[in-house]
């Protein structure tokens, strides 16, 4: 395989990061982490490939569903993105926590939230992972650990660096992963809560999407520092910059971080360059309005499922064969979500007032373990009390 030019760096708080680096050789293949045996690697490769395949068969469906009706309010599709929050996810343990912004189907998937259950709570329907009361926005499973889905940007923020604060009290060796866009930095709670994270010694990973638009703002227009992980120098804290398409990368520097935050309980600011092939949501334009078609092809060049499924090509680790096979199987679980959700009950009336309130005890009025409807805060432990009636 061709040498190409390293896509990450990571360094300590006393160190230099190195100048932006240009972007990775079009037809680049993903860069290789140190490997485990050829035969558990050509099976990580293959499920990051089926994940990532999976996430853009979805949000396909997800595209469809929404032009159809059946999808309501907003819906913001994770199309180009897919390596960042698949590779971020799969370095960590099932008691870790995750929680993100409103572009946020495919990391719920990615984080084990069946399809069936997401297609479910797009469509409105009782049986979704918020009971149908959250929709594409707000997303959540306290089976899974995920903690949202949260439509005000930068709100995750300073909820990731509480629940960080509360595994370090504990003395927990979990770490919380938080995700949102590049332009959440410009907002005072991102200062706020890195600031708590560093000056706390926290475990938390905070992985900035810079996928170049805050809805139809470029970066340059809104930041005086297109370096965004320079940022993290203000709160004495690691930094890292990865390529956000390269889903080996992005799993390798995310992996450094979650290592770190585990062992030393310390934060990291992870900024991945990536880019979405779709609008900012499915209101917007894809290409004409803030960028030209030319630019979105160029990018779609570097198609993270493309990328890796070369990559594997090179290693000999899967065929064009067994490559549509996966893709036969996951439009399969697309479809099956579609009909399980369009075949769902909606939610009865009665429960427009369950969950509203901590009633009693403060324990959850109703609902199971793994939506929304469980009032029991996001990590652990006794549920909040019952705020004063005004």
């Amino acid at each position: 395989m061709t040498n190409i030019r390293p896509t990450s760096t990571s360094t300590p708080p006393s160190g230099t990061v190195a100048a932006r680096p240009s972007p990775a050789p079009v037809n680049a293949a993903p860069s290789m982490p140190a490997a485990p045996p050829a035969s558990d690697t050509r099976e990580l490769h293959r499920e990051l490939l089926r994940m990532m395949l999976l996430q853009r068969r979805f949000e396909e469906r997800c595209a469809e569903a929404y032009a159809l009706g059946k999808i309501g309010g907003f819906s913001h599709l994770y199309i180009g993105q897919e390596a960042t929050g698949t590779g971020a996810i799969s370095v960590l343990r099932p008691d870790d926590y995750v929680i993100t912004t409103y572009r946020d189907h495919a990391q719920a998937i990615a984080r084990g939230i069946t399809p069936r259950s997401v297609m479910a709570e797009l469509f409105g329907k009782a049986a979704g992972c918020s009971h149908g009361k959250g929709g594409s926005m707000h997303l959540f499973s306290r089976e899974h650990n995920f903690l949202g889905g949260h439509g005000i940007v930068g709100a995750n923020i300073p909820i990731a660096t509480g629940v960080a604060f509360g595994i370090k009290y504990r003395g927990g060796d979990q770490v919380c992963l938080c995700f949102f866009g590049e332009a959440a930095v410009n907002n005072g709670a991102f200062h706020e809560a890195l600031n708590m994270a560093g000056l706390w010694k926290l475990p938390v990973i905070y992985v900035i999407e810079n996928n170049r638009y805050g809805m139809g703002t470029a970066l340059e227009r809104a930041s005086a520092v297109n370096d965004i992980a320079e940022r993290a120098r203000a709160y004495d804290m690691h930094r890292a910059v990865v390529d956000g398409q390269d889903v080996l990368a992005v799993r390798r520097v995310v992996g450094e971080a979650v290592q770190r935050a585990r062992t030393e309980r310390l934060p990291t600011l992870i900024e991945s360059r990536t880019y979405r092939f779709m609008g900012h949501s499915m209101s917007d334009a894809v290409a004409g309005t803030y960028r030209s078609r030319a630019e979105l092809d160029e990018q779609l060049k570097r198609d993270p499922i493309a990328l890796l499924r070369a990559y594997m090509h090179e290693r000999n680790e899967i065929s064009e064969s067994e490559v549509a096979e996966l893709d036969a199987a996951v439009r399969a679980e697309c479809e099956d979500a579609w009909q399980f959700a369009d075949q769902s009950p909606e939610p009865e009336l009665g429960a427009l007032m369950q969950n509203v309130t901590v009633e009693g005890d403060g324990g959850p009025a109703s609902g199971d373990g793994a939506s929304s409807a469980d009032n029991s805060n996001g990590a652990g432990g006794a549920p909040p009390a019952a705020e004063p009636s005004s």
